[in-house]
C-alpha cells in the first residue's frame, strides 16, 4: 500500500486512462478520467464506495496510467484496452445476438431485398431491426406476395431467361424473363419501401384482393398463404406507438443496481414503433453514474445501428464527449439526452422499470453464472496448484479418420466463458498417417510461434489444456521445453474418466462430477472437440464435392468454390432445386441441369 500511496502523489491532472492490476500482474479494471489525479485517488481514500467497487479495490496491487490528449481520446483508448484485456471488473458485453434488417441497393437494375445483420456505409437502404415477435422472413414473404419483388439475388443479364418457380407460384413477375418493365418493377419496389416505412394500408389492400381472387379461382393453398400474411401484417401494425411521431428513431437506455450487481434495459423504437428490447445484467466495478456511459461505449460498434437519438433515464455528465466519440468511431451523429417530461420521459421510465425488474430476476442467475465461471477458475488455481489464476484458458484437440484430413482446433475461454472470435483451426501438414502425439506437437509448435510473430492477435494463455492423457501431455511438454516456456500452466483432460493429468504427478487428479471446476474443464474440452469435428467434416465434404463436380463440364474450381460457399457441402447441393443452383454466379441452366444429372447418376440426389 505504501507503493500505491507514493504513486498516487505523482498522478497528473490530465485526462487519460488508468489500469488496475492484481498481485499476479493481471489487468482487472480499466477506467477513463477527465482528471487522472482526482479520479484514481477516489478509489483509495476515505469515501463511500459500493460493494462492487470495494471488491475491485481490495484486489488492486498496482496501477498504471496513460495520458490522453482529450477526454474523447481517453474514451477511445479505454475501449481499446478493455477489448484487448477483457478486465474482470469492467462491463463486458458478450457479442449479443444481432437482430436482422432488410437491405436494398437501389443502384441495382432490378433491386431485391436481402436479410442482413450488419449495417454498412454502402449506400444501400436498411429497414429494421426485426425483433419482438416480428419475423424478418414473414416481412420478406409479404414483400414477395404483395409487391412481387424478386426473391432471387442472381445478376440479371440482357438476355431473357425462362421464368423460375417463383413466377409460377405468383411470388415474382420474372424480370429475368423480361415479363415486367424496369419502370413497373421500380413502382413495386417503391410500394415495398413505403410499406417498410410504416404504410401498411396499401399492402393490406393488395393482400386482401389477392386472397379473394385466389379463393375465387379455387387456389385455396395460395389463399391461405395470403390470409396468414394478413395476420402477420396486423401484428406489425400493432407495434406502432400511437403517441409517437412515426419518424422517431431512438434507443432508450436505463440502469439500476443494488450496490453489487447492475442491470441495463434498452428499448428500441424505429419509425415510431417499439420493435423490441434487450436486457443486460452483470457484476462490475463501474460506479452508478458511469455505468450508462460505459455501456454505450461497449454496445455501439460497427454493425450495430446508431439511432438518431439515445434517450437516458438519468443525467450523464459527459454526453457531448460520448456524442463526439460515437461520431468519430462510427461516422454518424446521434443526440444523447435525458428528457424531463412528455412521452420520451415516459419511455425512459418504462426502461428503468424494465431494468429494475430484470435486476431482481437476474441476481440469482449472475451468482450461479459466477459459480460456473470465475469462481470455478479460482478453485482450479488452488486444486491444480497453478502458477496464476487461469484467466485465459486454451484447449487443443485433434480430429481425423485413419490419418486423412487431419485437423486441430484451439478454443479460448476467458474467465470461464467461451470467446468464439478467438478460436483457431489448424491443418496438420508435416506428416502422413495418424499420430495423435505428433499432431499435437505440430499444432502447439505453430501456436507458440505466434506468441513471437503475432502477440497482439495471439495473446499468451494462462493455462493450456490438452484433450488426452499422460502421453499427449508429455508430447506437448517437449514443445514447451524447446521454446523455454515456464510461465504457462499445462494440463491434460482424459475423456473416459474425466481425469486431469498435470506435470507434477504420474497419478491423475479426480474430481467429483458435480464440481464446477471440473465442469468448466469439460465444457472447454467438449467445445474444442466440437470445433475440430466440424472443421474435419467441412474439409471432407469439400474434398468429396470437388471430386464429384470435377465431372461437370464448364464447372471449374471458382464455380465449385461459389457452390460450396452457398450450399456448404454435397448434401446441401443435392437438396437444391435447379432454380436455387442457378442463383449461384456463373451457374446457368445448362450447368445446373448437368449438376443435377450427375448427382442423380451417382445416387446422391
Amino acid at each position: 500500500m505504501d507503493l500505491l500511496k507514493e504513486k498516487l502523489k505523482h498522478l497528473p491532472e490530465n485526462p487519460g486512462v488508468y489500469i488496475m492490476q492484481n498481485a499476479e500482474g493481471q489487468i482487472i479494471y480499466v477506467g477513463k478520467a477527465k482528471n487522472l489525479k482526482n479520479r484514481v485517488r477516489q478509489y483509495f481514500f476515505n469515501s463511500v464506495k459500493t460493494d462492487k467497487v470495494m471488491a475491485m479495490v481490495s484486489n488492486v496491487a498496482d496501477f498504471s496510467y496513460i495520458i490522453a490528449q482529450s477526454e474523447v481520446d481517453a474514451l477511445s483508448l479505454e475501449n481499446t484496452l478493455i477489448k484487448k484485456h477483457k478486465p474482470r471488473y469492467n462491463i463486458l458485453l458478450k457479442d449479443d445476438k444481432t437482430y436482422p434488417y432488410l437491405k436494398i441497393n437501389l443502384k441495382e437494375r432490378y433491386p431485391t431485398f436481402k436479410i442482413t445483420r450488419k449495417i454498412l456505409k454502402d449506400g444501400a437502404k436498411y429497414f429494421g431491426p426485426y425483433m419482438g415477435g416480428v419475423s424478418v422472413n414473414s416481412v420478406l414473404e409479404i414483400l414477395y406476395l404483395a409487391f412481387n419483388v424478386r426473391p432471387c439475388v442472381r445478376t440479371l443479364g440482357e438476355k431473357a431467361d425462362k421464368p423460375c418457380l417463383n413466377y409460377h407460384i405468383k411470388k415474382c413477375h420474372a424480370p429475368c424473363a423480361k415479363l415486367i418493365t424496369e419502370d413497373e418493377y421500380r413502382k413495386r419496389v417503391e410500394g415495398a419501401i413505403a410499406f417498410l416505412n410504416g404504410d401498411t394500408d396499401y399492402a393490406e389492400k393488395l393482400l386482401e384482393e389477392k386472397m379473394l381472387l385466389s379463393a375465387e379461382n379455387e387456389e385455396f393453398e395460395l389463399a391461405i398463404k395470403y390470409k396468414e400474411k394478413l395476420e402477420s401484417l396486423k401484428n406489425i401494425a400493432l407495434k406502432r406507438i400511437t403517441v409517437l411521431n412515426k419518424f422517431i428513431d431512438a434507443d432508450i437506455i436505463a440502469s439500476d443496481d443494488n450496490g453489487l450487481y447492475s442491470a441495463i434495459s434498452l428499448l428500441i423504437v424505429r419509425k415510431g414503433k417499439m420493435v423490441g428490447s434487450k436486457n443486460f445484467a452483470f457484476t462490475s466495478a463501474v460506479s452508478s453514474e458511469d455505468i450508462i456511459s460505459e455501456f454505450i461505449l461497449r454496445y455501439y460498434k460497427k454493425g450495430v445501428e446508431l439511432p438518431e437519438e439515445i434517450i437516458l433515464d438519468q443525467e450523464v455528465s459527459n454526453t457531448s464527449v460520448l456524442e463526439e466519440y460515437l461520431k468519430n468511431t462510427l461516422n454518424e451523429k446521434t443526440v444523447i439526452h435525458c428528457p424531463k417530461q412528455g412521452v420520451k420521459k415516459h419511455l425512459a421510465n418504462m426502461a428503468y422499470k424494465n431494468a429494475s425488474e430484470h435486476l431482481a430476476v437476474a441476481v440469482s442467475k449472475i451468482k450461479h453464472k459466477n459459480d460456473m465461471t470465475v469462481n470455478a477458475c479460482e478453485r482450479l488455481k488452488d486444486i491444480l496448484s497453478l502458477k496464476r489464476y487461469p484467466k485465459r484458458m486454451e484447449c487443443f484437440d485433434i480430429s481425423n479418420i485413419s490419418g486423412v484430413d487431419k485437423v486441430g482446433s484451439m478454443v479460448v475461454f476467458i474467465d470461464g466463458e467461451k470467446q468464439a472470435d478467438l478460436y483457431r483451426r489448424f491443418k496438420i501438414k508435416t506428416f502422413e498417417g495418424a499420430d495423435d502425439f505428433r499432431a499435437h506437437q505440430e499444432m502447439m509448435e505453430r501456436r507458440l510461434n505466434r506468441l513471437i510473430t503475432d502477440p497482439e492477435k495471439f495473446a499468451k494463455p494462462d493455462l493450456v489444456i490438452i484433450d488426452g492423457g499422460k502421453g499427449q501431455l508429455s508430447a506437448v511438454k517437449e514443445i514447451f521445453d524447446s521454446h523455454g516456456i515456464t510461465d504457462i500452466d499445462l494440463i491434460a483432460l482424459a475423456e473416459k474418466e474425466e481425469e486431469i493429468y498435470t506435470l507434477y504427478s504420474s497419478e491423475p487428479i479426480r474430481l467429483e462430477k458435480s464440481d464446477e471446476s471440473l465442469k468448466v474443464l469439460i465444457r472447454i474440452r467438449d467445445e474444442a472437440h466440437r470445433f475440430a469435428i466440424t472443421f474435419h467434416r467441412e474439409l471432407r465434404g469439400k474434398r468429396a464435392l470437388s471430386s464429384v463436380l470435377d465431372g461437370v463440364k464448364g464447372v471449374g474450381k471458382k464455380k465449385i468454390a461459389l457452390l460450396i460457399e452457398r450450399f456448404k457441402d454435397i448434401s446441401g447441393i443435392a437438396k437444391a432445386t435447379k432454380s436455387e443452383l442457378m442463383q449461384v454466379e456463373g451457374i446457368g441452366e445448362t450447368h445446373a441441369q448437368a449438376i443435377m444429372d450427375l448427382l442423380t447418376k451417382e445416387g446422391l440426389k
